[in-house]
């Protein structure tokens, strides 16, 4: 995270010679304070409570490679993976959920220490309490991590000061929710704007705003099922609109070499706005009017930094000529666009163009090669293409590409789904989708009407319950492979029901492109599913710790 000071501070014991280290006494601790003694060592320590999220087992590769790859979205692109949770087809012993539990539980510890400690250095007060801001924020959100994926967890608000500290038995979802809504609450009114710090790696308040948007919508939905919730969503994203901080973005590199390549729409012949986003992201370029949060990527793995993701490495298109590594850049190519993605887009949509892509690399040449227009099963995730990194050599599987937590069409989206079911489809509902929708068809100026996208969501608007369903879907088209599908599905309490239709879709694929296997994540999906296993590790360690109800057979 190259914007905040980077890794913990360390201690280390020097003495002035052998015989005075023999006669000292051991010490077999450390005052924990000792890490806090001043300003540095604050932001230091704050500096771990953020590294968990750039952790492989999160957003640096987990999250959109295994653990939620599978999706009416996309689905993990190898014929030969029958088991995993790339398809639904694990117990509780699957190590990517147990890193995924502890690397969480990693940044709730950090937290926990950070906000114990927090009055003991001597410094500005301002800088302290944006400090305890960022750090409530965090500890919050890994909760949310937790609570929607795994449902009644331990909480554990102090540090761990003795081993008889891990005995946790688990708190209720609502008791979790709680927790997470009063750190996050408490973080909005200290931390800064993103506009004083010219970049979205660090939380600031739009961006906490924005996630209790989120956090309030999945409160509303399954399984707490508290429709109350919809008017504080509601709430939570007028802010973030009304902060006059984010817009989307509309401006784009016109350079020639950034003009699509095959593209399946006529009028698609050149770079647009939503393609920049990304484009933006894998040259390391802030756009903090529409980027509201993101995990910060950096280097190449030349230098001392370790601080690299696998975003377009693991998820990007297919190239693994090992003469292109170090130019056009190494993909594995895991994860493959659904045809039920594909299909979504309406015509002139031109997002569809950048999310799936439209050529494939040979692997002898580097040259693009064109893929069928017409075929809707088969093309890769090309959101992240690691072809516009600039860094150089790039690295055969580590990237410098940022990946979005938080976009400003995400807080839009959500403002129209909340404002739809506390008021119905109103003029302010559909006038927030289309803004996302127009940007998409590739207009610039986003406050005009636009018919070619602007006629499907008026038909949609003519009910509360169709313009839900719209929504649904645009969010779909807006922020696929963006890590809000599975938990989107979820508390639309469509998870299930909707994996199982794909997982058939897929099963009957058109067979040139075979990919028939593609629907067996889909098809291997139940009803405990919505839930990972608490992973069999922590029960071991923790006798006050129990299964899941759904994954005790």
């Amino acid at each position: 995270m190259k914007n905040i000071y980077i890794g913990l501070l360390l201690v280390s014991i020097f003495t002035s010679s052998c015989e005075d280290f023999l006669n000292t006494e051991p010490k077999n601790k450390i005052a924990l304070e000792q890490y806090y003694t001043d300003e540095e060592g604050l932001t230091q320590a704050l500096a771990g409570v953020y590294d968990p999220l750039g952790s492989d087992k999160l957003y640096g590769n987990a999250m959109y490679t295994t653990l939620e790859a599978c999706t009416d979205e996309g689905y993990y692109a190898r014929s030969a993976q029958v088991t995993g949770t790339q398809v639904y087809n694990f117990d509780p012993t699957a190590a990517d959920v147990a890193g995924l539990w502890s690397e969480l539980y990693n940044g709730i510890n950090r937290a926990n220490d950070l906000i114990a400690n927090i009055n003991v250095p001597k410094m500005d007060e301002n800088k302290r309490e944006v400090i305890l801001g960022e750090a409530l924020f965090l500890r919050g959100y890994y909760y949310f991590m937790l609570v929607t994926r795994f449902g009644e967890v331990p909480l554990k608000t102090t540090p761990t000061t003795s081993p008889n500290g891990v005995q946790i038995a688990k708190s209720s979802i609502a008791e979790v929710y709680a927790q997470i809504l009063k750190d996050m609450t408490e973080a909005e009114a200290k931390v800064g704007t993103v506009t004083s710090y010219g970049y979205s790696s660090r939380i600031s308040k739009t961006a906490v705003q924005g996630i209790l948007a989120r956090v309030c919508l999945q409160m509303a939905g399954y399984p707490l099922m508290d429709s109350s919730k919809y008017a504080d969503a509601l709430a939570w994203s007028k802010k973030v609109i009304d902060s006059g901080e984010h817009s989307l973005n509309v401006s784009f590199d016109t350079n020639p070499a950034l003009a699509p390549f095959n593209p399946t729409i006529t009028a698609n012949t050149s770079n647009n706005g939503y393609r920049q986003i990304f484009i933006n992201q894998a040259q390391d370029i802030y756009d903090v009017k529409e980027c509201i949060w993101e995990i910060d990527f950096k280097g190449n793995r030349t230098d001392s930094y370790t601080e690299t993701g696998r975003v377009g490495n693991t998820n990007g298109i297919t190239m693994t000529g090992v003469n292109f590594e170090s130019t056009i850049g190494y993909s594995y190519g895991f994860i493959k666009g659904t045809g039920r993605l594909f299909n979504k887009y309406g015509t002139g949509d031109l997002r569809r163009d950048w999310v799936l892509t439209t050529y494939t690399f040979n692997n002898n040449t580097g040259a693009k090669t064109a893929i069928a227009k017409t075929m809707a099963y088969g093309r890769d995730c090309g959101k992240w293409r690691r072809e516009y990194e600039i860094l150089t050599p790039k690295n055969k599987n580590h990237t410098p590409i940022n990946f979005p937590v938080l976009r400003y069409a995400d807080v839009l989206l959500m403002y129209a789904e909340a404002e739809n079911q506390v008021n119905g489809p109103t003029e302010e509902a559909v006038e927030a989708v289309n803004k996302v929708r127009r940007r998409g068809y590739g207009q610039t100026n986003l406050t005009l009407a636009y018919p070619t996208s602007d006629v499907a969501t008026a038909t949609a608007a003519a009910s509360k319950s169709a313009f839900q369903l719209f929504i649904e879907d645009e969010r779909m088209r807006e922020l696929c492979f963006e890590g809000t599908r599975r938990s989107d599905l979820i508390r639309w309490n469509k998870f299930v029901s909707t994996m199982n239709a794909v997982g058939a879709e897929m099963s009957a694929a058109p067979t040139p492109a075979n990919q028939q296997y593609g629907g067996l994540g889909g098809r291997n999906v139940t009803a405990r599913n919505v839930l990972f296993p608490i992973p069999s590790v922590e029960i071991l360690s923790n006798k006050a710790l129990t299964q899941s109800e759904p994954w005790l057979n």
